[in-house]
């Protein structure tokens, strides 16, 4: 017994900042989707990264071959030779990159002290989303998989490795094209979980209209990116820290314009979709239009 809860604490204190992020993912995701939906997406989000993991050390698919060093087998969870928090991490990362896809594509609405995606059940399934939450997620890898790499220099240690360096600050290209396609079927199975769970519940038990809800989830994202930034200069990696930044300062750069240029700029059919699938939302009642 004893084993086992050193095992649960450690689980958690030793990756701090992985559970700060779901506990950040767990707020943002059941008050946009409800707990339904949520649970349902975290279970089999973390199923889907757990089989992928699984097979790429042992088979090398889809990231090509690497190994994790057990070091830490003693202190927290886990499964299978592949670190609990690992997986877990693929949950979060895969929502907050939905909902910045989201924003990116979706009309918006903003009043004062709020701002709302005008989303519709077809923008939230369609294949514009599906792709683009995908690159979005794929492109988090670049940043952090480079310094987690890099762990033994900073307080991850060194969790695991390539069997061949890569040419990416020794990560493989292979990998990137395994997250590309993990994320891919990641987010398609949000969408559908998303369209199939409580759909005759008119309004999903756990939403709730928080101010700004619509940017927690990319928040959430640029959190994410930040932090790892910090660690990348932390440990003195600032040509790998300046290719990060630059790569995603025009993404950035051509989300905010299009969210400034899009916001309360949205037509009458728009709004009357976004309340005709939610009537729930935080605009009903609102004017505009």
């Amino acid at each position: 017994m004893e084993d086992i809860v050193r095992i649960a604490v450690g689980t958690v204190t030793l990756r701090p900042y992985v559970f700060a992020f779901l506990l950040v993912y767990l707020v943002a995701s059941v008050t946009h989707l409800g707990w339904k939906k949520t649970f349902c997406f975290t279970v089999f989000g973390y199923l889907i990264a757990f089989a992928s993991e699984f097979s790429s050390i042992n088979t090398g698919i889809p990231y090509g071959w690497y190994y994790y060093i057990d070091t830490t087998k003693t202190r927290e969870l886990w499964i299978a030779g592949v670190p609990f928090f690992d997986s877990l991490s693929y949950v979060f990362l895969t929502y907050c990159s939905y909902t910045a896809a989201l924003l990116t594509v979706s009309p918006v609405k903003a009043f004062r002290w709020n701002l709302v995606t005008l989303e519709t059940r077809s923008l939230r399934r369609s294949f514009s989303v599906l792709l683009l939450a995908s690159f979005y997620q794929t492109f988090l890898d670049i940043v952090i998989d480079p310094v987690a790499l890099q762990g033994h220099r900073w307080f991850l240690g060194q969790i695991y490795g390539y069997r061949e360096p890569g040419i990416h600050f020794g990560v493989p290209l292979s990998n990137y094209i395994g997250w590309l396609t993990v994320s891919f079927l990641l987010v398609f199975a949000l969408q559908r979980i998303d369209a199939a769970v409580g759909k005759r519940v008119e309004r999903p038990a756990g939403i709730v209209n928080l101010p700004f809800r619509s940017l927690l989830g990319p928040v959430l994202y640029l959190s994410v990116l930040v932090f790892n930034y910090a660690v990348t200069i932390r440990i003195g990696e600032n040509l790998m820290a300046l290719t990060g930044i630059l790569m995603f300062t025009l993404p950035v750069v051509i989300v905010t314009v299009l969210v400034v240029r899009r916001t309360n700029r949205y037509s009458r059919e728009e709004l009357a979709e976004h309340l005709r699938d939610y009537p729930y939302s935080p605009v009903a009642g609102k004017k505009g239009g």
